[in-house]
């Protein structure tokens, strides 16, 4: 069984920081990620607000980083952690679990992330493939020259609106609220683009035969019920954190269901620590990554 000092589970933006600020302290880790490294960053169509960048899809960021990261550590993809079990041991103690192998480690950074949030409308399960996405870059391609709908109205639906509307869909943006949630220069560019808005309303069914053809909307203030055509459906509604592990290992909560850490990335089970979208706290690429070295760092000075 193969022994680590650091064990990073996910290979986010956070995990792959956090890998790569252990290995240059000179420990011994791992990360897993039971998909391709980058998880949901793969997804980012461009970043403007990232250091160093003036634009960068997800996808380029994701790829520097995991270069740099396997330079200073092991990385496994394609392999999920199943189990973490406490152990009796004084210097290894915990034993990881995965799809292929088990491991020892001296210290966890839980780097899990979060999935998608769904609508739970009707048709929307029965849709999933057939015009419903939650990733404009993978899906956008197919929508050129069509018209579709966002639904959301934090940074990601605009920043997705953006990317599908330079593709050359034909954008509608829905949001429950009277006002978008999204930084202020991302609502100034859907108005330059001319993206058209539908504030106050949810998405109650989507409808077609084989393939989406409608979404029943409800406006919010007055619950009276329209049809608006569509051809797709893009949904982008904020994230469910990956939180089993976590519990497995009896680390504390929020309301919410993040994972509470201290200043350090500590959270109330020694020798575990908590990075990125999992976490409390502000869900931003750069704030994972910076999670991300304090997490390796607080584990290195634990072991020294």
């Amino acid at each position: 069984m193969e022994k680590y000092d650091i064990i990073i589970i996910g290979a986010g933006p956070g995990g792959l920081t956090a890998g790569i600020y252990a290995g240059r302290q000179g420990t011994r880790n791992l990360i897993i990620d039971r998909d391709l490294a980058g998880g949901l960053g793969r997804e980012v169509p461009e970043m403007e607000n990232y250091p160093g960048f003036d634009n960068v899809s997800g996808l380029e960021l994701i790829e520097k980083m995991k270069a740099q990261a396997i330079r200073n550590c092991d990385l496994h993809e394609m392999e999920e952690v199943t189990e973490i079990i406490k152990t009796d041991d004084d210097e290894y103690h915990f034993t990881v679990k995965t799809s292929k192998d088990e491991y020892k480690t001296k210290t966890v950074i839980l780097a899990t992330g979060s999935s998608h949030r769904h609508l739970n409308a009707k048709g929307e399960e029965e849709f999933k493939g057939k015009g419903v996405s939650y990733c404009a870059t993978c899906d956008g391609f197919f929508f050129q020259g069509r018209d579709i709908v966002m639904v959301g109205g934090g940074n990601s639906a605009l920043q997705e609106a953006l990317y599908l509307n330079n593709l050359g869909a034909n954008v509608t943006l829905i949001h429950r609220r009277d006002e978008f949630r999204a930084q202020k220069h991302l609502q100034d560019q859907i108005k330059e683009a001319g993206i058209s808005t539908i504030l106050n309303a949810t998405v109650e069914e989507i409808k077609g035969e084989m393939l989406v053809e409608s979404v029943v909307l409800k406006d919010t203030q007055t619950g009276e019920l329209s049809e608006h055509p569509t051809s797709g459906v893009f949904i982008s509604v904020g994230y469910i954190p990956h939180t089993e592990l976590a519990k497995q290992l009896g680390v504390e909560l929020d309301e919410s269901g993040h994972i509470i850490i201290d200043t350090d990335q500590k959270t109330n089970v020694d020798y575990v620590y908590a990075i990125g979208d999992v976490c409390v706290g502000l869900k931003q690429w750069v704030v994972a990554c910076g999670e991300g070295a304090v997490a390796a760092t607080s584990a290195y000075h634990d072991l020294s």
